[in-house]
């Protein structure tokens, strides 16, 4: 395992050159070994540099519940995504430390290049997934140029490299993670370290909502 995985850093970086292998629209699993599951959702198209939107599932969920969230709307986009399952029943950081889900993230970064080229890159999630992308995108702003967080609970960056921007929404009725001490608190918490946060509370619990989604991908994209 890679140093860096420990501090949470990402080395690789998907390049924007045309692939070796272009893979075509439609689900694909990478094969990265040591028993990880990794997605990666396709949009219909030639192929050609595209956005790039990693999104970490909630606690105990599975990558197919990542693609069904967010996939349909970023295919619409021209948007891939890579859905990662955690190695446990939620993320390396959640549940002890960095380590072991930031290398497998790290090498299926490295595995794109060979299929997909990339423009530009966010990360994203839900719940876990979400505290998970708002603690691994802030120590790699010279990766993502934003995060996208659905639902979260906290966020621990280990390290702080950049300032990518910041997408929150929570529901004023989530009795899961309740907004007060959760959406709320953060969205202050990074608006106050400089951060350029938008902040989406809407009426509902402890969910994805579609249009949501397409929000979120409207500001990253800037097309809403």
């Amino acid at each position: 395992m890679p140093a860096s995985a420990a501090s949470g850093r990402l080395d690789s970086r998907p390049p924007a050159a045309p692939p070796v292998d272009p893979w075509p629209a439609g689900v694909h699993a990478l094969e990265l070994g040591g028993g990880a599951e990794v997605l990666l959702a396709v949009p219909p198209g030639e192929p050609a540099p595209r956005p790039l939107l990693v999104f970490f599932h909630g606690a105990g969920g599975e990558p197919a519940q990542s693609l069904a969230a967010v996939g349909p709307m970023a295919a619409e986009r021209g948007v891939l995504v890579l859905a990662p399952r955690s190695g446990a029943a939620t993320w390396d950081l959640i549940s002890g430390r960095l380590g072991r889900d930031v290398a497998v993230l790290d090498a299926a970064l490295a595995q794109l290049g060979a299929h997909v080229a990339v423009s530009r890159s966010a990360v994203g999630g839900f719940s876990d997934g979400a505290s998970y992308a708002l603690s691994l995108g802030p120590a790699n702003g010279d990766l993502f140029d934003a995060v996208l967080a659905f639902s979260p609970g906290f966020a621990g960056p280990p390290v702080q490299v950049g300032t990518p921007r910041i997408w929150i929404t929570h529901g004023t009725g989530d009795r899961v993670l309740p907004v007060d001490r959760c959406g709320r608190r953060l969205a202050a918490a990074f608006d106050a370290s400089a951060y350029a946060v938008t902040y989406d509370e809407f009426d509902g619990g402890h969910v994805v909502r579609p249009e949501g989604v397409a929000t979120a991908l409207g500001w990253w994209l800037g097309t809403s």
